[in-house]
């Protein structure tokens, strides 16, 4: 086919448009609230950072999978019903928008906070596991 016949090739009209009805509600796309099947794979990918070998775990340390599940379930519901909160039912795409970053930024925050807070945690149990053979050899001797 040449460039010519491309060109004065008929395209085809939305299937609105010849049902007769109005071509701009034939697709709706709404953005916010995002649909279980992403909340989901928000969750699997909270899990796989967690748990995997990544520049977080190098830093703050690997989260056994057992503890990693339900932390990362925790963190994305929070997540979502903070942005639900604040953010709403969004009535335009606009606002969609808006909810959905104050959603990946709540997802952030609270993910960052518990790799931190859990890291500390750690922290402050090493001295005291150090501090207890040290004693017992000390009692020994």
């Amino acid at each position: 086919m040449a460039t010519d016949e491309l060109a004065a090739a008929p395209v085809p009209a939305p299937a609105a448009a010849l049902a007769g009805g109005d071509p701009s509600t034939a697709f709706s796309f709404s953005i916010w609230p995002p649909t279980q099947r992403t909340r989901d794979a928000v969750v699997r990918r909270l899990v796989d950072t967690l748990t995997g070998d990544t520049i977080l775990c190098k830093r703050y340390g690997a989260v056994p999978a057992a503890d990693a599940e339900p932390a990362a379930r925790a963190i994305e519901a929070e997540a979502f019903d903070s942005a639900a909160a604040t953010g709403g039912a969004a009535a335009s795409v606009e606002e969609g928008i808006e909810a959905l970053q104050l959603y990946s930024k709540e997802v952030s925050r609270r993910f960052l906070d518990f790799v931190k807070s859990r890291s500390a945690g750690a922290k402050a149990e090493a001295p005291l596991e150090e501090e207890a053979p040290a004693a017992a050899e000390g009692e020994a001797t």
